[in-house]
């Protein structure tokens, strides 16, 4: 049986009404994310025909998912919310803090010492509050979620931007912070823009070297990192119900690169199949008996473009492989080109290292397919050139794959196998050299492949591709080679061509596993005790955040103004940095250290105002904070593309910044800084971005006034005397406002608390 049941019968048995209500309302045929967000409306009752990109809405999401990392804020704040239990379904998964360096038998139990004090701390509070517990090992949330929990038609939040990978199973499945999951988990309305709708139509079907991967390779390329922000990518057609479940979640985990709110695809065969493989027959039989509502409705998808805001049309038949990078996921490459793009940009030939696995490729279809590609380094009398690493996806999964003989193959060509868990995919990367910055080349199939993510070098060129394109290219070598086309010389002096991959969608004999790593909550909570040491240098109990003072915001500071890219990579670090995600003062110490001063073209290297000399980000802003000196951060376009780390707004509000000014923000960054209780404000004339000067002091009128849909006017003090006025963008609505004046959404929960409890 699957876990939840009882919830998921609930919400398929109001389903099919809610959708002709929406149906009713809005005077037309719907597609399927419409379908699901009416029904998730928070008062349960579709009495208004919500306006695309425009208006906010509360939701009432099916379940919360948090990661280790992000749970431990998530879980501080939930702590204080005065609530004996989480209101919805949620679970806790440890992935991120296990560092991959020398193979799973090595790394897990190294990991188990170094953060038993994290790991505790998630246990109890867990097994208080009602919420699942992962242990360390039990593999990815991404991919444990969608073996476990996702279900088609269901809402889900989680505190991770790949959360999204869960529309693979044909939910509205979205990232978010922990402030987010903590209204949730207490039983609070969550709020979202209406987003706008992207449809990709799939046609023709997969074949060859060609996977669902490239699917999104292609989409980002077209897209760009910022494309999808703000909307849905609905997939459908003959190609979507062509694709295995877990191709379709690795289409949209890799949504979050082009920025999208979430991606999905409609309930189908391929999906059934899944459901009953990993032992939820009973979700199944439910799905199938309202199917006709897990999908978008048929006049929607025989005429697209009236019912999407932007339509792409990609024939599987004629894809390719493609191969996204450097630096950037959106900067697509087809096979066939690589070798002349690489030369002309100088790019490293030489393959250091293939990694797959991930939350975005670690099914077994992805794993029996890379090692349709890995036997025949033996059978060809090949060699495998570069380095070789997996990530499995889950416990499930590694049991399964080592069952049926895959890691013995995998091992035969030298391949490193890893815990379950992310590793070098978010930087926990322990890689030999990489201290020494040195030029090198990497293809993986992860997600992301921003400068230094991986092995924290920023002279790493990773790039992204399918496992079995991958492994091909760690066999080669080669960055230059086309598996498809190119032969390779072994050990007899003979060219030989490597065959297209096969694999399998499921395993033939089922999946297994021994112990998948879940620890079920204490039904009754209220005796477990969580402790946090005062003196913990990882763990820290948060104090509230102090309420607006009432007045404009004058005399502030310039931190930093960040050029280009600054995503929360650049703006909270990963890597060693996770292990403070517990600890909001020692996190702070890595604030916007990876952020490119516009004024100098130097990371972690700004001007104090007060003394006039260049030091570390973090300590200047601690030097104004000691002086009761507010500051600003000014940003370019997309600010806060990436992860959904919360910490990249808390470490500010933290430290004392009042303020983030861009040209334009990644959606959740954004909602992130409002939560806590910061100023997210945009540029109404993009330009003006060039008026900030190093040295300029800054006020922002209008706050005594705040209002929806006015901007708000920032002062620019230069240092000559003169001054500037330009004006600002913000999209804070009614309630919204609100968290701004009490200092944070968490004050208004505390304060709720506190008085039902009086």
């Amino acid at each position: 049986m699957a876990f939840d049941i009882e919830m998921i019968k609930k919400v398929y048995a109001n389903f099919g009404p809610r959708v002709e209500a929406a149906r009713k309302l809005v005077g037309r045929p719907l597609t399927l994310s419409e379908k699901i967000l009416y029904t998730h409306l928070w008062d349960g009752n579709t009495n208004t025909s919500y306006v695309r990109g425009t208006d906010y809405v509360d939701f009432a999401p099916d379940r919360v998912a948090m990661q280790d990392a992000t749970a431990q804020m998530a879980l501080l704040q939930f702590m204080q919310a005065g609530r004996p239990q989480a209101a919805v379904p949620s679970t806790v998964h440890c992935d991120h803090l296990i560092t991959a360096k020398y193979g799973a038998e090595i790394d897990l139990p190294a990991a188990n010492t170094e953060s038993k004090e994290v790991f505790d701390f998630l246990a109890s509070v867990s097994n208080k509050y009602g919420i699942g517990f992962w242990k360390p090992g039990a593999g990815i949330i991404h991919q444990v979620v969608l073996e476990n929990y996702a279900f088609p038609g269901g809402m889900m939040i989680g505190t991770d931007s790949h959360t999204v990978n869960a529309g693979g199973l044909g939910m509205v499945a979205i990232g978010v912070g922990g402030a987010d999951a903590c209204d949730v988990m207490a039983g609070l309305p969550w709020e979202l823009k209406f987003p706008k709708l992207i449809g990709i139509k799939l046609t023709g079907k997969l074949n060859g070297w060609t996977s669902a991967k490239d699917v999104i390779l292609k989409v980002a390329g077209i897209l760009t990192v910022k494309g999808g922000t703000g909307a849905i990518v609905e997939y459908f057609g003959e190609g979507a119900n062509n694709m295995s479940c877990t191709g379709k979640g690795t289409i949209c985990n890799m949504g979050a690169e082009i920025g999208a709110t979430t991606s999905t695809f409609g309930y189908d065969e391929s999906m059934e199949r899944y459901l009953r493989a990993t032992n939820r027959a009973d979700v199944a039989d439910a799905a199938n008996a309202i199917k006709e509502h897990l999908t978008g409705d048929a006049e929607v998808y025989a005429e697209p473009e009236k019912y999407f805001d932007q339509i792409i049309e990609i024939n599987l038949s004629e894809l390719e492989p493609y191969l996204n990078g450097p630096f950037t996921p959106d900067l697509a490459t087809p096979i066939s080109k690589m070798k002349e793009v690489a030369a002309a940009n100088g790019w490293p030939m030489k393959i250091d290292v293939g990694l797959i696995g991930s939350c975005t490729n670690s099914s077994y279809e992805d794993i029996s397919r890379a090692v349709s590609i890995a036997k025949q380094v033996s059978e060809k009398g090949l060699t495998a050139k570069s380095e070789y690493c997996i990530n499995p996806g889950s416990e499930q999964i590694r049991f399964t794959i080592q069952r049926d003989g895959f890691l013995d193959v995998f091992e035969k060509i030298g391949a490193k196998v890893f815990t379950n868990a992310c590793g070098p995919c978010i930087g926990m990367w322990d890689r030999v050299g990489s201290e020494k910055q040195e030029k090198n080349t990497i293809v993986h199939s992860f997600n992301r492949n921003f400068a230094k993510r991986a092995d924290g070098n920023p002279n790493t060129f990773a790039f992204v591709g399918s496992p079995e394109l991958v492994t091909a290219l760690a066999i080669a070598g080669d960055l230059s080679f086309n598996p498809l086309t190119d032969t390779l010389t072994n050990a007899n002096g003979e060219q030989v061509k490597l065959d297209a991959p096969s694999g399998f969608e499921l395993p033939p004999r089922g999946f297994d596993v021994d112990d998948a790593g879940y620890q079920q909550p204490a039904a009754d909570g209220s005796g477990v005790q969580v402790l946090v040491s005062p003196t913990s240098h990882r763990l820290q109990l948060l104090d509230p955040f102090t309420p607006w003072e009432g007045t404009d915001l004058k005399g502030l500071k310039l931190l930093i103004k960040a050029k280009g890219k600054c995503t929360t990579d650049h703006i909270s670090m990963a890597g060693p940095w996770l292990k403070f995600r517990g600890h909001l003062d020692n996190i702070s110490n890595n604030m916007l250290i990876g952020a490119v001063n516009y004024f100098n073209d130097k990371t972690d290297t700004v001007k104090n105002e007060l003394t006039g000399e260049y030091g570390p980000v973090p300590a200047t802003q601690r030097a104004y904070k000691a002086e009761g000196i507010g500051s600003i951060v000014v940003g370019d376009e997309n600010y806060g593309e990436g992860s959904s780390r919360e910490h990249a707004a808390m470490e500010p509000r933290h430290l004392g910044v009042r303020a983030v000014l861009v040209k334009s923000f990644a959606r959740i960054h954004e909602t992130n800084l409002k939560k806590q209780g910061m100023l997210g404000l945009t540029f109404v004339n993009k330009d003006d971005y060039e008026k900030i000067q190093e040295d300029d002091t800054i006020d922002i009128i209008g706050l005594t006034t705040f209002t929806p849909d006015v901007p708000l006017t920032l002062v620019l003090n230069h240092i000559d005397g003169t001054k500037e006025e330009i004006s600002v963008n913000h999209s804070y609505n009614a309630q919204q406002i609100e968290w701004f004046k009490a200092g944070g959404a968490l004050n208004i929960i505390r304060r709720e608390a506190a008085l039902k409890n009086a």
